[in-house]
This record gives structure tokens, C-alpha cells and sequence, in this order.
């Protein structure tokens, strides 16, 4: 069982707000403003701390089979007032997240195997701090494929990839379900899709694409990184990462075309982080059903020294187009 909660928010039509107003970041005395029709109970009370922690405590208690919980939190603080705070209203924001974390690593202290994402209407919660209740976070709730390919590419300068959740999504329908999942493979994949909406060929592939991420998931979301390609640089038509296994020993390759210009002149792009004198083979992967393999020198054995100066031509120059590449040692 998995279970999305938001212990952090209150509605004001609801029995707690109704209890205990006195927990609810408000002004006593001025008309409430809602975000979502949501509040934000007051975290600096040890009170609300306690409520909070109960709220999954009780959720655990009662049903011990939840093996995952998603802690959302989707509205700003508004009506900035603490009625515990009085005087020192300036401490706020601040004692507002020393009481969240005191609730974090009770939770951490009592369930310390249960995995947890950290949801804040997207990014607005992903510090290193919250790593240490939290086994990931959602990046953003932008889950458009082309965004999300700038969105992992900056997260990635700060977190990890085994930190980060990307789901294939039904955003961007111009892009084809390989591209999305290619996308989402980058970093810790799931699917937020219908099965039933999709052909029989692309319920193949992401079966197969499921299989194959299982298989490289511990080279995607425990190897090294190495940013090939910014999606950022010249006009944001390519961009290429690549994870490497701590022993050299395999690397997987992501390349995307997003909008080639007509005729562009498409040049190899070197990999990086592999062994100059030990030989791969590299294999174009993760294709869907019935295609053929298009990456010039497929299933062939280079040296490392070659693949990191002269490189692979990773880009196919279509628009809205990617390859997975496995580059093995031999």
C-alpha cells in the first residue's frame, strides 16, 4: 500500500480547523486568504508537531502494510501570524522548519526502513537537510518531457539521480511514450499513465523499457555522472548524459534530440569517465517494438581512448527524438 498525505495543511472546513484555530498560521483578526482553499498549521507549536507525527503514526498503526508515503505540501504560508509565537513572530519561518524536522526524525526514528518522497508543489522542498528523513524528492510537478530534460539537467548539479522522481506522464503528446520514458529512465522511473490509453506496441515497450531500467538501475541511480551535452548551450537543441559503474565497467548513454535545426551537421560526441585502454561495446537499447537500431557503429567494440577522443554520433537530427546507448566492457 502506498498512501499520499499533506499533514501539513488544514481546510478551514474541517474538524481541526474547527478545534483548534489556534494551530493554524492566521490572523486572528483580518479576513483569511487560501491558497488551494488550504491553511498551514503551525509547526513551531510542539502541540501541532505532535498532531502532525500522529497523523503518521496512526496512518502506520493502523494499516502496517504501507510500504511508501508521498509528503506533499502544496501551499505557501499565507496570513503570516503564529499565535503560539506572540512577540517573536520574526522566528516564524525559521522555528517553522526546526519543528518540521523535529517531526521528521521522529517518524525517522520509529519507521526507519519506510521510503518517503517529498512533494512541494514541485521543487520548493528539495534540500540536503530533507535528505535525511526523505529517500526522494518530485522535482517538479511539470512533468512536460522537453522541461523536464533543463529541470534534471540543474537538479542534477546538486542531487543525485537515485534523490529524484520522474514519471512518464501524458504532458507533451507531441512526443512519442519512448521519448517521455527515455526522459524519466535518467533518474528514479514510474509511470503516472493510463495502460488502456496506450497501443499494444507502446504497452510493449514500456514493459520492456521497465525491464531494461531494472537491469541498469544500479549503474542510472548509484554510478557516476557525466553531463555530455547542455541543454542549455547554442540554440537548446540537443543535450547527452551518460552514468558510469564505479568499476568502469558499464556506462549508459542518454542523448535527445529536441528541435534540430534542418540540415544541421551532426558531430560525434566524445563520451567521457571510461578506461583509455580497456575495450566496449557499445548497443543502441530500449527501442520500440519492431525498430531497428540507427546509431552509427551498433553492437561494435571500441577502445575507450577512442569513444572519449572521437566519440559517437549519439543525435539522429529528427525532432523529438532519443537513444539509450549501452556502452559495455569486454
Amino acid at each position: 500500500m502506498r498512501v499520499w498525505i499533506e499533514p501539513e495543511m488544514v481546510n478551514p472546513k474541517s474538524e481541526l480547523y474547527e478545534k483548534h484555530k489556534d494551530w493554524v498560521i492566521r490572523f486572528p483578526n483580518r479576513e483569511e486568504y487560501y491558497f488551494r482553499n488550504q491553511l498551514v498549521l503551525d509547526l513551531s507549536n510542539p502541540a501541532v508537531q505532535d498532531h502532525v507525527f500522529g497523523v503518521v503514526d496512526q496512518l502506520m498503526t493502523k494499516y502496517p502494510d504501507i510500504a511508501f508515503f508521498k509528503w506533499d505540501c502544496n501551499s505557501p504560508i499565507t496570513n503570516i501570524y503564529s499565535t503560539y509565537l506572540k512577540g517573536k513572530q520574526t522566528h516564524l519561518y525559521i522555528d517553522y522548519v526546526r519543528g518540521l524536522y523535529k517531526v521528521l526524525e521522529r517518524v525517522k526514528a520509529k519507521y526507519p526502513n519506510l521510503p518517503m518522497m517529498l512533494c512541494a508543489g514541485g521543487g520548493g522542498r528539495s534540500d540536503f537537510e530533507a535528505l535525511k528523513y526523505f529517500t526522494e524528492f518530485w522535482p517538479s510537478d511539470n512533468t512536460d518531457p522537453i522541461e523536464r530534460l533543463f529541470i534534471q539537467w540543474g537538479f542534477s548539479q546538486v542531487f543525485p539521480s537515485k534523490t529524484l522522481c520522474a514519471h512518464v506522464t501524458t504532458w507533451n503528446k507531441k512526443t512519442s511514450v519512448k521519448f517521455r520514458t527515455d526522459v524519466a529512465m535518467m533518474c528514479k522511473l514510474g509511470f503516472d499513465i493510463k495502460m488502456d490509453d496506450l497501443t499494444n506496441d507502446e504497452q510493449t515497450y514500456c514493459r520492456q523499457a521497465v525491464q531494461e531500467y531494472n537491469r541498469l538501475k544500479p549503474v542510472i541511480l548509484e554510478g557516476d555522472l557525466y553531463r555530455l551535452v547542455s541543454p542549455y548551450e547554442g540554440e537548446r537543441e540537443h543535450t547527452s548524459s551518460m552514468y558510469i559503474s564505479k568499476d568502469k565497467s558499464n556506462a549508459v548513454v542518454f542523448a535527445f534530440d529536441i528541435h534540430p535545426r534542418y540540415g544541421e551537421r551532426l558531430l560525434p560526441v566524445r563520451l567521457q569517465g571510461l578506461e583509455a585502454n580497456r575495450m566496449y561495446k557499445v548497443k543502441e537499447i530500449n527501442l520500440m517494438p519492431g525498430a531497428w537500431p540507427s546509431l552509427g557503429g551498433n553492437d561494435q567494440v571500441y577502445s575507450g581512448e577512442y569513444l572519449m577522443t572521437v566519440g559517437l554520433g549519439l543525435f539522429t537530427g529528427q525532432d523529438l527524438s532519443s537513444r539509450i546507448i549501452e556502452v559495455s566492457a569486454q
